[in-house]
């Protein structure tokens, strides 16, 4: 069996690190005495008078608050036996496009604007066109990856209405799938130049007991470039299970003690705390201020939940498809908790 530490250092390889941004000044946006781009000016428009919603955006990938009881029983079995394989079919980590999953909403992507059609490109290489030129939504439109979108103004708002998407896609990363009835709602509305919110609602009563909900604060990153992100190498030799996995080396109480604090570093650019607490024998981590949901039952399964920590030697520890370990001191005390994604180390100095 492989262990994930192992698969972990195979992959990092394999996956695109965090896209390098270049500094290039935009001409003619407007700007604040000091000469940086004035995100607080008022929203620009078109010679249509609405909105124009062109530039390169980003924001922080949304985490979806859902439960066991928003998902009919097959989906929620799904959820499960994918957490237990890690999640390894997911269609990004299969090089596969991510349709209208909702980690999608996040990210950089660039936004072009026409009176008749925008089209979203995201730094994968993939994109979207919504259509503007006054069509009405297919009944039948042929399953796609990204699915057909039609919009129109209300007022400075932008109302989107997309169908068409296969069923191959995932509504979450956290494996939830959806059937070809899904129907998704957007409003975008620009707030002002350097601002953007986007209003998302999934319906699907063949996977969901009830929509679901949830926005997106977007920034424009002006003064840069996109570039691209490309997955190489697909997630089909990925082996293992959560199960597996949960077979641990046994760690003193008192050595578990050495690393209860708080851990503050950089993730996607933005600062980001762990928690560690014990509780009797066993470890856990937390991401402070990240919204914690049911959980379909599954330690873990959202972001923001304690993880439990599974030992693999006094230092290192697994949980929930990532490695933790400790950079400690001559004494033992933990000076540093290091994070293991599939794109990459992340170092979190100990505050207390």
């Amino acid at each position: 069996m492989r262990l994930l530490f192992a698969l972990l250092t195979a992959i990092v390889g394999m996956t695109p690190a965090a896209a390098q941004w270049l500094d290039y000044r935009w001409p003619n946006i407007p700007r604040t005495a000091d000469g940086a781009p004035d995100l607080t000016a008022p929203v620009p428009r078109g010679a249509d008078g609405h909105p124009d919603l062109s530039g390169i955006w980003n924001g922080i990938p949304p985490l979806v608050r859902f439960d066991a009881a928003t998902l009919q029983p097959w989906v929620a079995e799904l959820v499960e036996q994918r957490q237990e394989q890690y999640y390894r079919t997911r269609p990004a980590y299969l090089c596969q496009p991510s349709g209208p999953e909702s980690q999608r909403w996040g990210g950089w992507r660039r936004v072009l604007q026409t009176p008749t059609e925008i089209a979203i490109l995201h730094d994968d290489l993939t994109y979207r066109v919504i259509h503007m030129d006054g069509r009405e939504l297919e009944d039948q439109p042929l399953p796609s990856w990204s699915g057909y979108s039609v919009g129109h103004w209300d007022g400075d708002a932008l109302i989107v209405e997309s169908v068409g998407f296969n069923d191959k896609t995932w509504a979450s990363r956290f494996g939830v799938s959806h059937t070809e009835a899904l129907r998704v709602t957007e409003r975008w509305e620009r707030t002002d130049f350097g601002h953007m919110q986007v209003d998302v609602t999934f319906t699907d009563p063949g996977a969901f007991t009830k929509p679901w909900e949830f926005s997106v604060d977007m920034e424009l990153r002006a003064d840069t470039e996109m570039l691209e992100t490309v997955c190489e190498r697909s997630s089909d030799e990925w082996t293992g299970s959560l199960s597996d996995a949960n077979q641990p080396v046994t760690v003193p109480p008192e050595v578990l003690e050495r690393y209860v604090g708080v851990y503050t570093g950089i993730y996607g650019g933005r600062e980001r705390t762990y928690e560690v607490t014990r509780s009797g024998s066993d470890l856990y981590a937390t991401i402070v201020g990240i919204y914690s949901g049911q959980g379909l039952g599954a330690p873990g399964l959202d972001e923001g939940a304690p993880r439990p920590l599974v030992p693999r030697s006094e230092t290192a520890f697994e949980g929930l498809g990532l490695g933790y370990w400790f950079d400690v001191d001559e004494n033992g005390e933990a000076t540093a908790l290091i994070v293991v994604h599939v794109s990459g180390e992340y170092r979190y100095a100990r505050q207390r």
